[in-house]
């Protein structure tokens, strides 16, 4: 029998989880990134990372990026809709993001530079790990600054032939703390038909620092930042930098939007709003020139004002959009928040951060323009606020919908670093749209 509408919103819609990967001591060794990509064979596809201070006694390949520590990726895959999963491959870079191209599949991810490794047989066999960007060691607006890349895996787009996605630069790197203050939303271009290991193969979009488009001074009547940025305030409750990261990209194709751009050159890029409060999402926008070139720039209102900040249930965490090529929706994966106006010294102990950083309830939206979304349910949550269900990657298969969440069980350290990848299928996700 069918769940009703009512009854589905109440209730989570994936509850049940199949463990992708469970951490073999969660107390030293923590799960991150996880990404999922559905084969033309449907084939599912799931790569994630490990790092922690145990990771020194872990075979295999593994490198030194983000906080000095080792990291190592994994994929794996399944050929029963997600009930089994074979470990494939490991490979030394993290945040990687598994999509297709053509029949090739792809992993990127970074360890510092971009690497990307290739599978022309669906995940059986890959190649060696290649580095996209070993040239691009300094960044261009920091001169003598080395450049970092960074981007939790977020989704792809596809047009004209082309793949579109979006890794950032940390281009400033004298900001102290967590620099999303210093970072540059890159939104990367390459053909569907050509070798994507291959730098020469990519377009990369011009570089806009969250520093370089937003007057932060400027900012008032809304509350951001929520707390304050500058180290003067108690430390529960001092905020790093605003900023922008983590970030998705759109295309709206209905002529009736705004935004619409009728000769198809206009990206927009929709990222985590760094802001101490909530539902947020921090966009730009990305137009290809005549000379194939791309340029990153601020969006701008009917009225001629320049929007940064837009609503968006969850943003405030890493969240994942997709859009749905059959109802024209747009389908938002976040994390939902509930009492981030809480005091923080009165909230429970394990509860991670400010109060805005609630990890562990997993929920579903959807929307026709990326502006006004519609709650479509909770799709799983934590027992408690250190089980994490949260940073989720989702991919649609026929009626189903995929999602690989970064997940903590009792074991966990804590809400940010977990000890499990949850596999859970939202059956029938269309059903939820009213």
């Amino acid at each position: 029998m069918k769940i009703g509408r009512k009854e589905r919103n109440r209730v989570p819609l994936a509850d049940g989880f199949v463990k992708v990967f469970a951490s073999p001591d969660p107390k030293r060794l923590y799960t991150y990134s996880p990404g999922i990509a559905v084969s033309p064979s449907g084939r599912l596809i799931a790569t994630m990372d490990m790092s922690g201070p145990g990771m020194e006694e872990i075979p295999g390949p593994k490198a030194l990026a983000e906080g000095g520590r080792l990291w190592q990726g994994k994929v794996f895959t399944s050929d029963d809709k997600g009930r089994t999963w074979v470990h494939r491959v490991d490979f030394p870079y993290m945040h990687a993001r598994p999509f297709y191209a053509g029949k090739v599949l792809y992993v990127l991810g970074q360890a510092d530079n971009l690497m990307i490794i290739r599978s022309d047989d669906d995940g059986e066999t890959w190649s060696e790990p290649v580095r996209l960007t070993d040239d691009e060691r300094l960044s261009t607006i920091s001169p003598g600054r080395v450049t970092k890349w960074h981007q939790a895996p977020a989704n792809v787009h596809y047009n004209n032939g082309h793949i579109y996605l979006v890794f950032e630069k940390r281009i400033y790197t004298d900001i102290p703390g967590w620099n999303v203050h210093g970072i540059a939303p890159i939104l990367m271009r390459g053909a569907i038909d050509s070798d994507l290991t291959q730098r020469h193969n990519w377009t990369f979009a011009s570089e806009l620092a969250f520093r370089d488009a937003v007057n932060v001074d400027a900012l008032d009547y809304f509350g951001v930042p929520f707390f304050s940025t500058t180290g003067t305030a108690k430390p529960e409750l001092s905020c790093p930098a605003l900023g922008w990261l983590e970030t998705n990209v759109v295309q709206f194709r209905d002529p009736d939007h705004y935004w619409y751009d009728p000769a198809g050159k206009t990206y927009h890029l929709w990222a985590r709003a760094h802001t101490g409060g909530t539902g947020y999402a921090a966009i730009a926008k990305v137009v290809e020139q005549s000379d194939g070139s791309m340029t990153t720039m601020l969006e701008t209102t009917p009225s001629g004002q320049k929007i940064l900040f837009v609503p968006c249930p969850g943003g405030q965490m890493k969240f994942h959009i997709l859009y749905d090529e059959v109802d024209k929706l747009f389908w938002l994966l976040s994390s939902q928040a509930t009492d981030s106006m809480t005091r923080r010294d009165r909230l429970p102990p394990e509860r991670f951060g400010l109060p805005n950083n609630e990890r562990h309830r997993l929920q579903l939206h959807f929307s026709k323009n990326c502006i006004d979304w519609c709650f479509a349910g909770l799709v799983d949550m934590g027992g408690s606020p250190k089980e994490a269900r949260h940073y989720a990657s989702m991919a649609i298969d026929g009626d189903n919908l995929y999602i690989l969440s970064r997940s903590g069980d009792e074991n966990a350290k804590n809400a940010h670093d977990g000890d499990m990848i949850t596999f859970h299928v939202v059956e029938d996700f269309r059903s939820l749209v009213y």
